[in-house]
């Protein structure tokens, strides 16, 4: 099995785990990831409309990160790419850390998303996404421009945020820990709502954030 093929089959792998973790049911969020197909670069992504349970390496397509690629012309081949390929496509051309991405509808990072605010420092943990608290992109229209826009600036400095009424999107080196740090994003947010049914929670300082953000570079390197 060559290094594509086996690329696809982990794509399906974790976007199969989307349902089995409950961070996605059924056909929503989306799973990518990084490569090279006959020396273009680009990245393959889950397709649109199809419930993870059925997926076929075939059904994984391929897009180009180049503007010179029309990507758009695959809609037209039968090979329909998850109409949030936009954003995708965005992050890996901005974000050249990016190995993966995981995009999910996961039900307490939903939940916080619709309030369209970022979770603070309530606990050390947020500064797995990258700072001293978990941005929330401002809402736009699933699989627009604007949408994508909106991330990268959420993403700044950061490897994970909200998506405003909509849900969540974290990227890793390989797609191992981009859904890990989805799972943490979800379980972060679950935290928080839970924290806030008692009041409002105490929130750790700037200071006590950069001490947690410098010890945790050596986190979870496993």
């Amino acid at each position: 099995m060559n290094k594509i093929a086996e690329l696809k089959e982990e794509v399906i792998k974790y976007a199969q785990k989307l349902n089995s973790k409950n961070l996605s049911p059924l056909r929503s969020g989306n799973v990518s990831a990084r490569v090279v197909k006959d020396g273009v670069e680009g990245f393959l992504l889950t397709p649109s409309g199809k419930r993870y349970e059925t997926l076929m390496p075939e059904d994984i397509v391929f897009l180009a990160l180049k503007e010179e690629y029309d990507n758009l012309k695959l809609f037209n081949t039968g090979l329909n790419p998850s109409s949030e390929w936009r954003f995708h496509q965005d992050i890996y051309l901005k974000k050249t850390e990016a190995k993966a991405i995981v995009h999910a509808h996961s039900p307490h990072a939903t939940a916080v998303s619709t309030h369209g605010k970022s979770i603070p420092a309530f606990h050390y943990m947020v500064a797995l996404a990258g700072g001293d608290d978990i941005k929330c992109s401002e809402y736009a229209t699933f699989g627009t421009t604007d949408l994508s826009k909106n991330i990268l600036q959420a993403l700044e400095k950061r490897k994970a945020c909200l998506m405003s009424n909509h849900g969540q999107v974290a990227f890793g080196v390989n797609l191992k820990q981009a859904f890990e740090l989805a799972e943490e994003v979800e379980n972060i947010c679950h935290q928080y709502i839970i924290a806030l049914k008692i009041g409002n929670p105490k929130i750790l300082s700037s200071t006590e954030m950069n001490k947690i953000l410098d010890k945790i570079k050596h986190y979870k390197k496993a």
